[in-house]
């Protein structure tokens, strides 16, 4: 009975939270919601849903699995970590209120959103899009009173900065859809996209004139973000062992890009045009499928593939509001995934120019994603296809950066041997930063100078990675974190007996959406981290 009694509770949980979560930027935790959802960040909905979660920890709490298979005790934890997401948006981190940037991703979010899966769009895609647009007035006269209340200035700058082409960027969209849409769609769009750019133009400029004047984001500090930790990441060290080990590894990776470096290599030739960038990524997944298979690493048969394409006109200077790839959804399987690239031939950021040289590059990142993401929405057990935490997610992505590498999918090619490198280089100096800045050890200005300093990284891009980790402590330490959790695991099981590394890995990306904690317990019988993080204190709300 307990076990349908957990079953109950997530249905219950995920059908209020898939409802009422704010939309994400992030591409992980992204929701597959009806064309005409819009997000709800409104001091009145807020108090709604705090309500409405209150019951949620009644009724996890009245429910003892101690009885239980171990599965049913995990999917209970689970219920549990997701109870406590809610609970740190709403009441500890407090991005609806506080944060201009996430406030601008709410207002043109979903319209961004429904943009992303590729062409036709369907008669219900064209009607959202433009009751997006419709929307978008009354969405800025909510953030503007979130934020006179609460706003924080480092957010409010950066916004007000990603706004400042915002009527000709948004015009500019609407009149490129305006081929794939109907006659009637397109002249919705043309007279809502006026009043749409308008209010987000009087946004920026508000934000121009307020913002100065705005507090500094307090921090979470380190009982805040360490609460997050036990709670919602399920992780049992504390923030000093994660910023140690990141620094450890920062270490380990500098040295081995100096090493790598000393290969000989020709000059590094990125693709001539976007047609050539995108039918070689094509032919290189296939490849690296046929890597995987034949050396035993991952199984490949019956996923759809992760393939590129060039960012189309209509998505073009709104790339700001999320990661631009279409990971498909849970009532999509079987379809392709689709990442956007700009042209080869601009100025690149970070990323992009690492997959100009080499498309592997993303295909063994964002291609994982995708790989991990469809096979969790298929889980028999319903409430594993959901988002949780991004140390799981993001962590074996990164893992797989380094297993691809070591495993020889780049011999021979020593540009993108560095590049990997360099990869784990960021990803190391994230935690160092997300970490510092959560606990008050670095302003925002010093988050920025880490990345531009010590990845080396541009500007633009460690400004955008600064504030996204600013507002959201906890998301850039996942990709070690949750990597070094994955290696343990893994050393750990392949000493049991009948260790087999493809259905290791099989069984993990799985699973991908669970804590390492908790895929330690079932997967090996080791709860050892789960009882670390019950001795730290009982399960108690933050900020109530």
């Amino acid at each position: 009975m307990t076990s349908e009694t957990i079953d109950l509770l997530a249905r219950d949980f995920w059908d209020w939270r898939d409802a009422t979560a704010f939309r994400s930027a992030d591409d992980i935790p992204r929701i597959a919601h009806d064309p005409l959802w819009l997000p709800r960040f409104s001091l009145e909905s807020v108090q709604e849903r705090r309500a409405a979660l209150g019951g949620f920890v009644d009724r996890w709490r009245a429910i003892d699995p101690a009885d239980e298979p171990v599965a049913a005790q995990v999917d209970y934890r689970l219920i549990g970590s997701a109870i406590a997401r809610a609970h740190w948006e709403l009441d500890v981190i407090q991005p609806w209120q506080r944060d201009a940037v996430f406030a601008a991703s709410q207002i043109l979010g979903p319209y961004f959103d429904l943009l992303l899966p590729p062409a036709p769009f369907s008669p219900e895609r064209q009607a959202g899009l433009v009751n997006a647009l419709l929307a978008v007035p009354a969405q800025v006269e909510v953030a503007v009173a979130n934020l006179t209340a609460g706003g924080a200035a480092e957010l409010a700058a950066v916004a007000a900065d990603t706004l400042r082409s915002i009527d000709t960027d948004l015009r500019a969209s609407v009149d490129a859809l305006a081929t794939h849409v109907t006659p009637d769609a397109a002249a919705r769009l043309s007279a809502a996209v006026g009043p749409a750019a308008s209010a987000l133009v009087s946004l920026a400029d508000w934000l121009d004139e307020n913002g100065p004047g705005m507090p500094a984001l307090t921090p979470v500090g380190r009982e805040g973000f360490e609460w997050y930790l036990r709670h919602v990441a399920l992780i049992a060290q504390s923030p000093a062992q994660l910023v140690a080990a990141a620094e450890q590894e920062y270490t380990r990776a500098v040295a081995w890009e100096l090493a790598a470096r000393t290969r000989p290599a020709p000059a590094a030739v990125p693709a001539a045009t976007s047609d050539a960038q995108h039918a070689a990524e094509a032919r290189d997944e296939l490849a690296v499928r046929e890597f995987y298979e034949s050396r035993g690493i991952l199984s490949q048969e019956g996923h759809g593939h992760y393939l590129t394409a060039e960012v189309p006109a209509y998505l073009r200077g709104l790339t700001w509001l999320g990661v631009p790839v279409d990971h498909t959804d849970v009532n999509r399987l079987g379809e392709d995934g689709t990442s956007y690239m700009p042209a080869p031939d601009g100025e690149l950021g970070y990323f992009y120019a690492a997959n100009a040289l080499d498309p592997r590059l993303g295909i063994i990142h964002e291609g994982t994603h995708f790989q991990q993401l469809v096979r969790a929405w298929a889980h028999e057990r319903p409430v594993r296809r959901h988002y949780y935490d991004s140390a799981a997610n993001e962590g074996i992505a990164h893992y797989n950066e380094e297993l691809m590498m070591q495993a020889g999918l780049f011999d021979g090619d020593p540009h993108s041997l560095t590049i990997i490198h360099n990869f784990l280089r960021l990803r190391a100096l994230r935690v160092v930063v997300d970490v510092n800045l959560a606990v008050g050890e670095y302003t925002f200005a010093e988050g920025v100078d880490q990345f531009v300093r010590r990845v080396p990284m541009d500007a633009a891009t460690a400004t955008d990675e600064t504030a996204m980790y600013l507002g959201g402590p906890g998301l850039a330490m996942a990709y070690l974190t949750g990597k070094l959790q994955l290696v343990r695991l893994l050393a750990d099981a392949s000493e049991r007996p009948g260790f087999e590394l493809r259905g290791f890995h099989d069984w993990v990306w799985k699973n991908g959406n669970l804590p390492f904690s908790l895929q330690r317990w079932e997967l090996l019988g080791d709860d050892s981290e789960i009882r670390a993080i019950d001795a730290a204190g009982d399960w108690e709300l933050l900020g109530r």
